[in-house]
């Protein structure tokens, strides 16, 4: 009795290891579109980005986003714990985005154009910050001072 309590455990195990919801790296993540057809919304940037939580309201933006541009949009960060006090990404209601072969003015016209939008920010290596929280924009660069005195001479 104990040897098929111990093969039943190890089945369920393996049942439970093979159902498991486990993102990879590169996966595609679907989202019902309003017609409840099933449509590749985004790709996560590597295995650590936490995206599951998000709503359906930003999956609906990220959808929009994908739709106008064209293209799978690849989410770099999702939910952070240990973000800014305040912070969207702190309560799973923004992902910063980047769209590989669309410039970033283009995935902008695209974020001001969906309808549950609320912040669009966009920093200076391309990526696109939205969330569903309150409309408001924002470019974010810092200076040359985070460049070695190589870079920075280059860049004059």
């Amino acid at each position: 009795m104990r040897k098929n309590g111990s093969i039943l455990l190890a089945c369920v195990v393996a049942l439970t290891s093979l159902l498991a919801t486990e993102t990879s790296a590169g996966r595609k993540h679907a989202s019902r579109t309003d017609k409840g057809a099933v449509a590749n919304v985004y790709t996560i940037q590597t295995p650590r980005v936490r995206h599951r939580c998000f709503p359906g309201r930003l999956r609906a933006v990220l959808a929009h986003i994908g739709r106008q541009v064209g293209r799978r949009l690849l989410v770099t960060s999702g939910h952070r714990s240990n973000g800014r006090r305040g912070s969207y990404h702190r309560k799973c209601l923004a992902a910063d985005i980047r769209v590989p072969g669309v410039p970033v003015k283009r995935v902008v016209a695209a974020a001001r154009s969906a309808p549950a939008i609320g912040g669009i920010g966009t920093y200076c290596n391309g990526i696109v910050h939205v969330d569903v929280g309150p409309r408001r924009t924002w470019h974010y660069c810092r200076g040359l001072a985070h460049l070695t005195r190589r870079a920075r001479l280059a860049a004059r």
